[in-house]
């Protein structure tokens, strides 16, 4: 049974650091692609970074730069790093998976049949 479990948001003022973590269990890790969302309330979930399976890195356009997503094979999680938040980046940050082989950029909702319950960052001025 896949399992997303995601950690460490919270609130942070505006050009501060988080990161998040997303604990991952019941499918093959190595093989996953991976990707991180958000959405504010009324509005779409949005992609914000992702990884293939060959390890290759995508970004939206509003955090390349800034966010960087990783992702560790032996502990199994997936990482996203946010740096020089801004108040636009407040959301509800959601882990994805896909646990088949896939590659290039996957900023998709319907990329992924797997998600996690969320953790929310809030960005203060």
């Amino acid at each position: 049974q896949v399992q997303l479990v995601e950690s460490g948001g919270g609130s942070v003022q505006a050009g501060g650091s988080l990161r998040l973590s997303c604990a991952a269990s019941g499918f093959t890790f190595s093989r996953a692609y991976m990707g991180w969302f958000r959405q504010v309330p009324g509005k779409e979930r949005e992609g914000v970074a992702s990884t293939d399976t060959y390890g290759g890195a995508f970004y939206a356009d509003s955090v390349r730069g800034r966010f960087t997503i990783s992702k560790d094979i032996v502990r199994r999680t997936l990482y996203l790093q946010m740096d020089s938040l801004k108040l636009e980046d407040t959301a509800l940050y959601y882990c994805a998976a896909g646990t088949t082989s896939r590659w290039g950029q996957l900023l998709r909702v319907g990329d992924y049949p797997y998600w996690g319950q969320g953790t929310q960052v809030t960005v203060s001025s």
